[in-house]
């Protein structure tokens, strides 16, 4: 990680790509609360068209720009200063302007997440193409992290762009080389297609959901089949101590299922950041 690439444009470009982060962090707010609805309503739009039914939300509009951002509890609508990232909810105490409702703290923790996650990524990567590329990868990683872990859901919306996001960038020397980033998208799909089958088979249940198999090929296409193994012991390894740590603080039941999905994004960002480590996990 160099310090020097952060600076290449002076304090100026750092503080404007703090700025970025940050409102990308606060455009993901919306991402993560408004899609599954989106797919909610969509869903519910569908099975009322086949069977005939009058929609309920027809006329109403509801995708990530309209309508406007409010509080869930009294509507009030936030205003621009309201909007600001981490330094609103900072001004606002955590609480609504209008009715003093709680919002959660997860909302600048998003925000702040975003932005050293994106100063990460320019640090390592510098302010070219490769290095926006990467800022992508990351953004949607965490849109993806906070969707599943919410809804158990990882959207065709956000997985297929990762993968196609994926191979396009390592068709331009990327990160690997195509021919490996192809292998990788298939060996990450099969990989835990396999897997799903095979625990289906012996245990008549489902052990995931698509959506993981989708999103692992997208994380095979960024970083290649031979980083692959490494990621999945990450994230079997930080699931398992989030089950073991939840079983022990008695929040999680041993049926309850767990979204795999965060830890899937988890592991291929680390396993980006961090790869010659991760890859010298199985080389001797």
């Amino acid at each position: 990680m160099s310090q020097s690439l952060l600076f290449a444009y002076g304090w100026q470009g750092l503080v404007l790509l703090t700025w970025l982060g940050l409102s990308i962090g606060s455009f993901l707010n919306v991402v993560i609360f408004r899609v599954p609805v989106m797919l909610e309503r969509d869903w519910k739009q569908q099975a009322q068209s086949i069977l005939e039914l009058p929609e309920d939300d027809a006329g109403h509009p509801f995708n990530l720009m309209v309508p406007r951002s409010r509080c869930q509890e009294c509507g009030h609508q936030i205003t621009a200063l309201e909007n600001i990232p981490i330094l609103s909810w900072l001004y606002l105490r955590g609480k609504c302007s209008s009715c003093a409702t709680r919002i959660s703290a997860r909302y600048p923790s998003v925000e702040l997440l975003t932005g050293i996650a994106t100063l990460t990524a320019v640090a390592l990567f510098g302010f070219t193409w490769l290095g926006l590329a990467i800022c992508l990868f990351t953004w949607m990683l965490i849109a993806l992290t906070f969707i599943d872990f919410d809804t158990t859901l990882l959207p065709d919306q956000i997985t297929y762009p990762l993968l196609w996001l994926g191979l396009v960038t390592n068709y331009f020397n990327g990160i690997v080389p195509l021919q490996e980033a192809v292998i990788g998208a298939l060996a990450g799909y099969l990989f835990l297609w396999s897997t799903y089958w095979g625990f289906k088979l012996v245990t008549g249940k489902e052990g995931m959901g698509h959506g993981d198999f989708k999103l692992f090929a997208g994380l095979g296409a960024w970083l290649g089949w031979t980083a692959l193994p490494g990621t999945i012991l990450i994230a079997a390894s930080v699931g398992l101590v989030y089950a073991l740590t939840r079983i022990f603080l008695k929040s999680l039941t041993s049926a309850e299922p767990i979204a795999f999905g965060p830890f899937l994004a988890i592991a291929g960002w680390v396993t980006l950041i961090y790869r010659d480590s991760v890859l010298a996990l199985f080389q001797p």
